[in-house]
Parts: structure tokens; sequence; C-alpha cells
């Protein structure tokens, strides 16, 4: 059985097999190279499993859908940045580098994905519309008054870019079968790392999001909290971060724990938190 014909052979019927499979070629190679026959009768029931997870109801997203995802995210950072810009009298000098820096990277980015979605064959998604205030269109939602109110504004931007460092995080393990993508996607999730901690400066709150045992939203905006659910997990891998000393103690705390290292949201869970209320129909 020469399973990568096999493969080569159901390629030319699906062009995205290869996204749907890497990293599985790896496991294929590996369970060849074993060359003991107990290896390779298990070999037809990994390749029946391998195809049916690159098919099955939890396949994961080909490249052009994770990159048309990123861009989706990258309108609504990049419309609401432009808007706050052109409110006369929001932004006030001190910040205003700031955000203008910001508000040129966001549109950066959504020229790129534009251009990259187009390279890998695929076309960009058209912007859909926004309501900032969360208010699903109804231009009344909890944060109405944003582009007239510069804390609310802030409140709002630091939950979109902490939104989207997390975002980006949760989509690498499907970008792992691209190397370039992945690499200019990381690029990006640090970007947006950084513009979160500088909005966490003009905003006055940590630069790094500090959660308790129960609650991982660190802003004090309630309407945002699902935004931060899972920031207070403190296992990383196997381990449990406060069950490790630290320069104080032989345990580590649940703030200093959390702070220490950022969680991915995936995009199911991206895209509830912004349908209906940030984004709309």
């Amino acid at each position: 059985m020469n399973l990568f014909n096999i493969i080569d052979e159901i390629e030319k019927f699906d062009p995205e097999l290869n996204d749907r499979l890497n990293p599985r070629r790896a496991a294929i190679k590996n369970i060849t190279s074993f060359g003991s026959k107990v290896a390779m009768a298990a070999v037809p029931f990994a390749m029946g499993t391998m195809l049916k997870r690159a098919y099955g109801a939890t396949a994961a997203p080909t490249v052009v859908e994770v990159l048309n995802y990123a861009l989706t995210l990258e309108y609504l950072e990049s419309s609401f940045y432009n808007q706050g810009a052109a409110s006369a009298g929001l932004i006030p000098a001190a910040g205003a580098s700031y955000i203008n820096t910001v508000k040129d990277d966001e549109n950066q980015h959504v020229a790129f994905l534009k251009t990259a979605i187009t390279a890998s064959g695929g076309t960009p998604v058209t912007s859909p519309k926004f309501d900032f205030t969360a208010g699903g269109g109804t231009g009344n939602g909890p944060f109405k008054g944003l582009f007239s109110n510069y804390t609310l504004f802030l409140k709002v931007a630091l939950a979109f870019e902490d939104t989207g460092v997390r975002a980006y995080k949760g989509q690498a393990p499907n970008l792992l079968g691209n190397k370039d993508i992945l690499t200019a996607a990381l690029s990006i999730h640090a970007v947006e790392a950084r513009h979160a901690s500088a909005i966490r400066q003009l905003l006055g709150v940590s630069p790094w999001i500090t959660s308790t045992a129960t609650l991982g939203n660190d802003t004090g905006v309630s309407q945002v909290n699902g935004n931060y659910d899972g920031e207070q997990n403190v296992t990383q891998g196997p381990v449990n971060v406060t069950t490790l000393p630290s320069i104080s103690g032989s345990t580590t705390s649940v703030a200093i724990a959390t702070a220490a290292f950022d969680e991915p949201l995936s995009m199911d869970q991206v895209l509830a938190l912004l349908v209906g209320t940030f984004i709309y129909t």
C-alpha cells in the first residue's frame, strides 16, 4: 500500500486536502518508518481515522477560511479605529500617536490579508456591518456614545485587541501546514499583543491580563467578561503553574500564573462573542 500515491490521487479531486491533512502527513511518515509488521498492519486503520478526521464534522478550517476569518476581525478593528480617528474631539493629543499607529497597522493588516487570500487562490470576504455600541445594529448597545467618550472608546478598543490576540493564537494549529502564512499570522499576532499593551497603558490598567481564580477579565468592564473567559487558567500542558516556586515562595499566585500565560480562543468562540452584537447583517 503506497499511502502517498493514495493521497496524491485524492488531491486531484480535492486541492485543499493538503491543508486538511497537514501535519498528519508527518504522522503517516512516522508510521511507515516503523518497519515492523505490527506497525504496517495498523496503517489501514490509521489511514481511515486520518481521513475521517480530515473530512469529518470537526475538520479544521482551510488556510483560506482562516485568512478570511482573520480578515473579518481586521475589518472590525480597522473600521473601529478609522471611525475613532475621524471623530472630532475624541482622541486627546497625548493618545493620538498611539491610536494613529494602531489604526495604520490595522489598515495594513486588512490590505495584507486581502492580498494573501487572493494569492492563495481564495476570494476575500467583504466587510460585514459593525455596531461598535454592541447593539446588534441598533446603535443603542451598552457602549453607546463611545465615539464621544475617550475612556469608553479605549475600553472597547482593549476588548477588541485582547480578543484579537487570543483569536490569532487559536488559529495557529490550523496553519501548521503553511509555514509562510503561519509566520505572517504570528507576526500580526505579536503586533496585536503590542496594541493591547499600548491601549492598556492609555487606559491605566495593567499591561498584561491578570486574572483571579474565577474571573479572567481584569478590565472592570463586565459586558466583556466572555472575551476574557479562560484567561483564569493556571494549567499549561501538564503543569499547574501555581505549584511552581516563585521568587517569593514555594508556590506561585494565581495573579502571576495567569499574567505569565495567554489563552487562545477558537473561531467559534470569537464569532459567538462578536456576531449579533458588534457584527450584524
